[in-house]
């Protein structure tokens, strides 16, 4: 049987994979959901091609489930039912997560995971959010904010790198890992990887009622393709930073 690792491209997804492989269990693939009508992550508004030379990057298969505008529970469980049903999902035994503490969302996914006859693994959970920043940064990771909770933090600290810097700017409010929904982040460097990726900021936007802020990411190459249009906010269970 198999492992897959929820994938967001973020940085608790990268820290749960570099885990997972220092403890001698890597995953056999990396698993997303995209928004089917902009093609690209929800609530962290990136490109699925970024994902794609990530996981090439870190030389796994990525297995990506199209999810629609704003699902519901319902209609993201249903999009995950079916696509365990069929190769190469079917052979998966256990999902990996990279929660850190949020108990209803790891509730949540066990349930979700035991309904499919599957079994959830958290490989960072419990871990200091705050030291567990610093190591990310110390480990040589490299990441940078894609969006931001206009309520929770500043606008301004969209596009930044996350790095001590950032994390001196942060409201002694936020989590230091964004774990409840501050920001969230797209990895382009780190030991995960085979090589770096070449990323650029091409714009930014926000969304409909001006609470969440973008960042239109695309690969240094030019090859990436932008969101179609707004990312609508999902409200499915979403992957961490």
């Amino acid at each position: 049987m198999a492992t897959a690792l929820s994938w967001s491209g973020g940085k608790d997804s990268a820290l749960a994979l570099h885990a997972l492989r220092q403890a001698g269990t890597p995953p056999d693939l990396l698993l997303t959901t995209f928004d089917e009508t902009t093609g690209t992550v929800p609530h962290h508004g990136v490109a699925m091609d970024l994902l794609r030379a990530q996981a090439a990057a870190a030389g796994l298969p990525l297995h990506a489930i199209a999810i629609p505008p704003a699902a519901t529970n319902a209609s993201y469980e249903d999009r995950l039912r079916a696509a365990f049903a069929r190769p190469p999902l079917d052979a998966v035994d256990t999902v990996a997560f990279g929660d850190l503490f949020l108990e209803d969302l790891r509730a949540y996914r066990e349930a979700r995971m035991h309904d499919a006859g599957l079994a959830a693994a958290f490989p960072l959970w419990g871990r200091d959010t705050g030291p567990l920043a610093h190591a990310f940064i110390d480990a040589g990771f490299r990441a940078i904010l894609v969006s931001v909770d206009g309520e929770q933090i500043a606008h301004d600290l969209l596009g930044r790198t996350f790095d001590r810097g950032l994390l001196t700017d942060l409201p002694p409010t936020a989590d230091p890992c964004g774990e409840n929904g501050e920001f969230h982040t797209f990895v382009f460097g780190g030991p995960i990887f085979a090589r770096p990726l070449a990323v650029q900021p091409a714009g930014r936007w926000t969304s409909p009622d001006g609470r969440f802020a973008y960042l239109d990411l695309r690969s240094g190459a030019g090859t990436c393709s932008a969101p179609t249009r707004t990312p609508t906010p999902c409200r499915s269970p979403t992957p961490p930073a």
